[in-house]
């Protein structure tokens, strides 16, 4: 293993070890509120970490076991943003309309990551299409739903500004610019867009742990619940 393979290894072992430390932050507005769709939050991350510690193995693996490897983290990421976005879109719907439509989505969700788990870990049964194609294909997915988190908490700041909220959104844009570069290599190889991408990943999630930080421990825990409630799922 070269020294770019054991960088990039490092900087995926970091963003795995704050995304675990997120999902500790992110089960909070669940136990403060009550509220179901609060769940997502730590679920998000406990599979964005799940994905990125996986990627920091990949270097030291088998090629059969890198391309097991590379599936999963592709789903993950993807089912962790579906459920990011979808906290978003209910942050702001009431409790009782809530319920119902998010116990539809998450038995969606959950049943497409049971087919795909199963599509990875047990080829024989299906056999699974040309990675480059579904990769595009996600990463696109990815950029529409981090861009429309990225809306959604501006458009929160933007209602009630705030000198914390601000730094949301551009966390957010931070790892959709960083899906974007990897949707750059998987079309052209572009070893620097690949580079890029893991450090503008990081440097987001850098961002969430901050905001995270300062809103449980800088403030009242009482005023952390009201800024959840007030401004939507805030901290990522």
């Amino acid at each position: 293993m070269n020294i770019d393979n054991t960088a990039l290894s490092l900087l995926d072992v970091v963003s795995a070890a704050i995304c675990f430390i997120l999902v500790w932050f992110m089960t909070k507005p669940y136990r403060y509120t009550g509220e179901r769709k609060y769940i997502s939050l730590p679920l998000a991350f406990s599979l964005l970490g799940a994905s990125f510690a996986m990627g920091g193995t990949l270097y030291f693996e088998p090629q059969t076991f890198i391309d097991v490897i590379r599936w999963f983290q592709l789903f993950t990421q993807s089912y962790a943003f579906a459920f990011l976005a979808v906290t978003y879109y209910f942050s702001k719907k009431g409790k009782e309309a809530t319920k119902l439509w998010l116990g539809i989505i998450y038995a969606t969700i959950f049943s497409v990551i049971a087919i795909s788990l199963i599509t990875i870990f047990v080829p024989k049964i299906s056999a699974l299409p040309s990675f480059n194609i579904v990769d595009e294909s996600m990463r696109i997915f990815n950029i529409v739903c981090l861009s429309y988190i990225a809306v959604h908490t501006l458009r929160g700041y933007m209602s009630r500004p705030d000198p914390k909220t601000i730094w949301i959104p551009f966390g957010f844009l931070l790892i959709d610019f960083s899906q974007y570069s990897f949707l750059i290599w998987s079309i052209d190889a572009s070893f620097t867009a690949f580079v890029g991408a893991h450090f503008l990943r990081l440097t987001g999630l850098l961002v969430f742990l901050v905001v995270a930080y300062q809103t449980f421990y800088t403030v009242s825990e009482g005023s952390g619940v009201r800024e959840l409630n007030e401004k939507a799922p805030p901290k990522r």
